[in-house]
C-alpha cells in the first residue's frame, strides 16, 4: 500500500510530488506532465512574471530561473516567456524531482477501509493511505448556458485548442474578456481568421507595465510587488492564504467572485488592436446550428436584441471549481464531502485536507477556501509543503490508531477470563 497517490502532473501535482519524495514517502504520481500547457497555442505567453512562476521543491533548487539558466536564457522581470518554454520547464522539473511518475490517467478514486482505492484508465487497482487530488483546471471548464450541449463542431472552450491555424479564413466568435479570450482573438486574427470578441463586460481591462522590482522604499510601500501583481490586496491573497481561509464564508465567496477579474496583459494590447470586431456589454441569449452548418446566435447588447451568424464559437469563459465536476472521485466519495459557497466547491481545512480524512486537494478546487492565488501557478509554492505536512500528520495519526488497536492489553486492562 502506498503512503500517497497524487492524481495530476501539472504545476501543483509535480510540486506536491517533489516535497513528498524529499520526505521519503512511498508515493506514485499519475498524469501526463504539464499536459494542458503543452496543448496551448504556440503564440501564447505567460501572463505571470518569471519570478512568480516557479514550481516548488523543498530546497528551491529547481525554479524557473534555474531551468532558464540551463538553457542559456535569462528569465527577466517584465519580459514575457512563451507558454511552451514554461511547459518544457515543468517536464525538466519532473525529471529532477519526481520519482515513479506514471503517465496513465486515473479513472476513479474511491474510499477503502484503510484509505483509498485508485483505479487507472487501463483498469489497474492500487491501494493508498492518502490521496492528493491535483487535477488542474480542465475538468472545470465553464461554457455559457445557451452554448452547452452543442457539438464541438460549433462550440469549444479555449482550453480545447492547441494551434489555431485551422480557423484561417473562417468567422470565429470568442466569448470572454480575460487574457484567454483576448489572446485567442489576437492569435486567430494573426492567422487569418475573422475574429470577434463578445463580452458581458462593458469595457476591456488591461494590466499595466509592471514597475521595476527596485523602485525605492516609498513606491514599494504604496504598492508592493506580489506574485499576483502590485498592491496590498494582492499582498493578502499572495502571501497569506491561511489568513484568507479564516475570513467569514460570505466574505471569501465575494472576494473569490470579484478579485483579480478579467484583464489582458500589458504586452498583448498592441497585438489585440488588430481585432476589429469587439462587442461589449453583450451576451448570448440562444444559439442553434443553421442549414449551412454555421451557428446562429441571438444576442442582447446595448442596442437591444440582435442576430449574428458565425462559423464557430470559442468560449474563453474560465473555470468553475465545482465538486460535481470532479468526476474522478467516486459518487460515494463526492457525496460525503462538505462544500462551501454557492458554487459547490469542496471545503478545504488546515493543510489542504478535505472533510474526508486522507483526501487532500490542490489547485483550483481550493481557491474558494484559500483565495485567488490558488487559481495561478504561484499558489503551488504555498500549497505543496503544507499539503505534504498534512499527509505526514495523517499517516502518523493512522499509525498511532492502528498501534492502539493492535497493542495487547496487560495488567488491569486484561479481561477477567484472561486474568483467571
Amino acid at each position: 500500500m502506498y503512503d500517497l497517490v497524487i492524481v495530476g502532473a501539472g504545476p501543483y501535482g509535480l510540486s506536491v510530488a517533489a516535497h513528498a519524495a524529499a520526505h521519503g514517502l512511498n508515493l506514485r504520481t499519475f498524469g501526463r506532465p504539464m499536459e494542458s500547457w503543452h496543448a496551448m497555442p504556440s503564440g501564447m505567453f505567460l501572463k505571470s512574471e518569471p519570478w512568480a512562476s516557479h514550481l516548488s521543491d523543498p530546497r528551491g533548487a529547481y525554479g524557473l530561473d534555474a531551468y532558464a539558466a540551463s538553457r542559456g536564457i535569462r528569465a527577466e522581470h517584465g519580459v514575457p516567456l512563451p507558454v511552451g518554454f514554461f511547459a518544457d520547464y515543468g517536464d525538466w522539473f519532473a525529471r529532477q524531482t519526481v520519482p515513479a511518475l506514471d503517465e496513465r490517467l486515473i479513472a476513479s478514486v474511491a474510499p477503502h477501509p484503510n484509505g483509498f482505492e485508485v483505479v487507472t484508465e487501463d483498469g489497474e487497482s492500487l491501494r493508498t493511505r492518502t490521496v492528493a487530488l491535483a487535477v488542474g483546471v480542465l475538468p472545470f471548464m465553464e461554457i455559457p448556458g445557451p452554448l452547452r450541449g452543442l457539438p464541438r463542431a460549433y462550440v469549444t472552450h479555449s482550453s480545447h485548442h492547441g494551434e489555431l491555424d485551422g480557423f484561417a479564413g473562417r468567422d470565429v466568435t470568442v466569448v470572454g474578456a480575460g487574457q484567454a479570450a483576448l489572446e485567442t482573438a489576437a492569435i486567430l486574427t494573426e492567422q487569418g481568421a475573422h475574429a470577434r470578441i463578445l463580452a458581458r463586460s462593458d469595457r476591456l481591462n488591461w494590466n499595466t507595465l509592471p514597475p521595476a522590482l527596485d523602485r525605492g522604499l516609498w513606491q514599494s510601500l504604496r504598492a508592493p510587488h506580489t506574485g499576483l501583481g502590485c498592491g496590498w490586496h494582492n499582498r493578502l491573497y499572495a502571501d497569506t492564504p491561511g489568513l484568507f481561509r479564516r475570513l467569514p464564508a460570505h466574505t471569501r465567496e465575494r472576494i473569490f467572485d470579484s478579485a483579480l477579474g478579467p484583464a489582458g496583459a500589458w504586452w498583448l494590447r498592441e497585438r489585440f488592436a488588430a481585432v476589429g470586431d469587439v462587442r461589449l456589454g453583450t451576451h448570448i441569449v440562444a444559439a442553434e446550428p443553421t442549414a449551412d452548418e454555421r451557428l446562429r446566435l441571438e444576442v442582447s447588447g446595448p442596442a437591444g436584441p440582435a442576430v449574428l451568424t458565425t462559423d464557430h464559437v470559442i468560449a474563453a469563459t474560465g473555470f468553475t471549481p465545482s465538486l460535481d465536476r470532479a468526476g474522478v472521485l467516486s459518487p460515494a466519495l463526492r457525496g460525503s464531502l462538505r462544500t462551501v459557497g454557492a458554487g459547490g466547491a469542496p471545503e478545504v481545512g488546515a493543510l489542504f485536507e478535505s472533510s474526508r480524512p486522507g483526501l487532500f486537494l490542490a489547485g483550483l478546487l481550493t481557491a474558494p477556501s484559500y483565495g485567488p492565488s490558488m487559481r495561478f501557478v504561484f499558489g503551488a509554492g504555498y500549497t505543496a509543503g503544507r499539503l505534504v505536512r498534512g499527509v505526514r500528520q495523517r499517516l502518523r495519526l493512522r499509525s498511532t490508531a492502528r498501534g492502539a488497536v493492535a497493542r495487547p492489553r496487560t495488567g488491569e486492562e486484561r479481561t477477567p477470563a484472561a486474568r483467571a
